[in-house]
Parts: structure tokens; sequence; C-alpha cells
């Protein structure tokens, strides 16, 4: 069945509730993602049921749901049909951010300042991060899940 979001339809391609497979509410966190796929998988690891057959379905079906529910970019593909995804961003005008060591960038590691409030697109949000470096700022355009909140 098609979902109508933003004059745009989106189909569902798969019935499966990955939220529901690994116990835990739309909104859960990261970390309690982690926590109740952990959970899930010590006890339904085949080795610990015999090597039983339906135990061996079920741990691949907590694999996929963990799969994607773990990576912030699938499971926003994976909210945003089904109308789970809040859609808020994670970061305001002047909060301070630093670029993520985990996606390619010159600015890797780097401490920033959000300029202006978030543009949002269909599954993210972007960000134009002020940096300053060496005397020279500069402005770049950053996807939300490249960006991590700042210790300072």
């Amino acid at each position: 069945m098609p979902v109508v979001m933003n004059n745009q339809t989106y189909y569902r391609t798969s019935e499966k509730d990955y939220y529901e497979i690994l116990g835990i509410t739309p909104n859960a966190s990261a970390e309690e993602i982690r926590r109740a796929y952990h959970m899930m998988a010590f006890q339904c690891h085949p080795d610990r049921n015999g090597g039983d057959d339906e135990a061996n379905k079920e741990m691949q079906e907590i694999n996929e749901a963990y799969t994607i529910l773990s990576d912030p970019i699938k499971r926003r593909e994976y909210d945003l049909p089904r109308g789970y995804s809040s859609r808020a961003p994670k970061f305001k005008k002047s909060s301070k951010v630093k670029i993520s060591l985990n996606y390619p960038s010159p600015y890797m590691g780097y401490t920033g300042v959000v300029d202006k409030e978030p543009a949002k697109d269909t599954f993210r949000f972007w960000y134009m991060v002020r940096i300053e470096s060496k005397g020279l700022t500069t402005v770049t355009r950053f996807a939300e899940e490249e960006l991590e909140e700042s210790d300072d």
C-alpha cells in the first residue's frame, strides 16, 4: 500500500516491522536498539537452541532488523514511508558541532558552528557549518550524519 507524504508517493518494500522484531518503539535511541539486539540475539541464537531451523530463521530476521535500524541513513529510509520518522533536526543554529571521522571530508575532526537553521530534503537534514582554521573561515554544507555533538 503506498504512502503519500509531501506530494510524493512511497511504496513499502517490506512488510516486516523491524521495531516489532526487536521489541522496541520507533522512537528508540541507538543505545536502546543495540541493547534490544544483543538481548534478542542472546535468546534466539541457534547455538543456544540446538541448531533449530526456526531459531536460525529468527536470528536472520533479528540481524536484518539490526542492520537497518543501527545505520542512521538506512533507518531514515526505512522510517520515512512508514511515517515513523519524527524529522526533527539534531542541531540548531549556533550549535557547536564536530565533523565526524567516519566520513571522507577535508574537515574531518574539525569543530565548527552551525551557521543557519538546517534545510531538509526527503531523507536528511543539511547544515551550513562555519569552520575557522589557521585564521581563515569557511562555510561548508554537511549532512546530519556527518556531524557529531562537540565535546567543547
